[in-house]
This record gives C-alpha cells, sequence and structure tokens, in this order.
C-alpha cells in the first residue's frame, strides 16, 4: 500500500469508528449518561498523551521549540475561532424545529471542526516517515472518535432520529479526517521544513479541544471523580502504547 493510501484508510477507520458511538444509544436511549461521560475522559485523556507525548515531544526533536510553541498557539487559535464561527450559525435539521436543531447542529458543526486538525494529525504523523507514529496518533483518535458519536447520537435521538440517522450523523462529524490527511501528509512529505510547525499545530489544536470540549461535557455527565480517573487512564493507556511502539 502507497503512503498515500494507507494514510486515507487509517483516516477513513477513525471516521467509521465515530459511528460505533451510536451503539449505546441504540441499545440503551434512556442509558444514564455517566458512561458517556467517563468514556469521553478517557478519550480526553489519551488525546492529551497524543499530544503532549507523541506530537510536541517529536515536534521538539524535529525543529526549534519557537517554532513548535507557534504551532500550538496556531492550532489553538485555528479551533477556537472555528468552533466560535460554528456555534454562531442558526440552521436546523430536517423535520426538525429550530429549537430542536439548535443543540444537535452545535454538537455536530463543533465535532466537524475539530476534526480537522484531527485530520492534520495522523497525515502529519505518517509524514513523518514512521509508520508505527502514525498509526499511535490514528489509534488514539479512534478511540476518541467512539464518545464523539455518542455525544452527537444523544441529543439526536432524544428529538426522534432513528438510530441509522445517528449514525450517519455522527459519522459525517469526521469526514474532515479522510478528506484532510492526505493533503496534510503529501504537503508535509514535500515540505519538511514545516514538519515540526505542523506536528505543534496538531498538538496545540487537540490539547485546546480537550480542554474546551471534551473535559466539559465529561463533567456535564459524570463527577469530577470520575471524570479524573478517566483522564488519568486515558493518557496512562496511551503512554503505554507509545511505549509498545518503541516511539
Amino acid at each position: 500500500m502507497t503512503g498515500a493510501a494507507e494514510v486515507f484508510v487509517a483516516a477513513l477507520v477513525t471516521d467509521l469508528a465515530t459511528g460505533l458511538g451510536v451503539l449505546p444509544v441504540a441499545a440503551a436511549p434512556r442509558a444514564d449518561a455517566r458512561g458517556p461521560g467517563v468514556a469521553t475522559a478517557v478519550a480526553a485523556g489519551m488525546m492529551l498523551s497524543a499530544s503532549v507525548f507523541a506530537l510536541a515531544d517529536k515536534a521538539l526533536r524535529l525543529g526549534q521549540a519557537v517554532e513548535v510553541v507557534a504551532g500550538m498557539l496556531a492550532g489553538a487559535a485555528f479551533f477556537a475561532l472555528s468552533s466560535r464561527l460554528v456555534s454562531t450559525r442558526r440552521w436546523r435539521l430536517r423535520n426538525m424545529s429550530e429549537d430542536d436543531s439548535r443543540q444537535p447542529i452545535v454538537v455536530i458543526g463543533t465535532m466537524f471542526v475539530h476534526s480537522i486538525p484531527e485530520g492534520v494529525a495522523i497525515g502529519v504523523g505518517y509524514a513523518t516517515g514512521e509508520v508505527r507514529f502514525g498509526l499511535l496518533l490514528a489509534i488514539a483518535i479512534a478511540v476518541h472518535n467512539i464518545p464523539e458519536g455518542t455525544a452527537v447520537a444523544v441529543p439526536l435521538r432524544a428529538r426522534g432520529a432513528s438510530v441509522g440517522a445517528c449514525f450517519w450523523w455522527a459519522v459525517v462529524t469526521s469526514v474532515p479526517q479522510p478528506i484532510v490527511a492526505v493533503p496534510a501528509y503529501l504537503l508535509i512529505s514535500v515540505a519538511q521544513p514545516l514538519l515540526a510547525a505542523s506536528l505543534g499545530f496538531a498538538g496545540g489544536a487537540m490539547i485546546f479541544l480537550v480542554v474546551a470540549e471534551l473535559l466539559p461535557e465529561s463533567y456535564a455527565s459524570s463527577s469530577k471523580l470520575d471524570t479524573a480517573w478517566g483522564v488519568t487512564i486515558g493518557l496512562v493507556a496511551m503512554l503505554g502504547f507509545t511505549a509498545a511502539l518503541g516511539l
């Protein structure tokens, strides 16, 4: 499999993993939200670990600290501005009123925007030339996508959407990952001086989304203790993946 094709397949798998988050909603539509909250915390821990101990660490080994810092700040600013733009729009979903559509659209839009830097992270990870590094990031993002799918499905299902509709909306939120991953991979493969800053960009964007979106979401549906344990377990698990892959 060629490099670009491998990147596309990895990013496509992470996209489809979002659809798995619909399963808990399909099996138990009125289940307590604590489970998804804890799962979100675990995913947040994995994302933090991947951002700091994989992306930022790799960036510092490949470039200057100022490049990495600038990239991380740019990534955080990109996510913050994109999320704000989405939250100000007034769209409505088919067969739903504007009031009923508001929460699902904000969730879908936010997930869609923050999947862009995740796709960049996959492409940049593979562009380092270390397949295991790209695989590590893809695993972290795929696991993180599952509770995101649940977050998308819950408000839709509560407003009468079918399980099938919930699945496809969940998958749609991660569509940017396979779309963005390949161009990011191709760009960085031929522009190696951009690699350190690009790794920092992806890491900064993911750290920002964890703090701005995932942790508040977890706090809203589970206790602070559950969230703390979830983040810790996710972070340690991702460190284990990193060690196992020899990165």
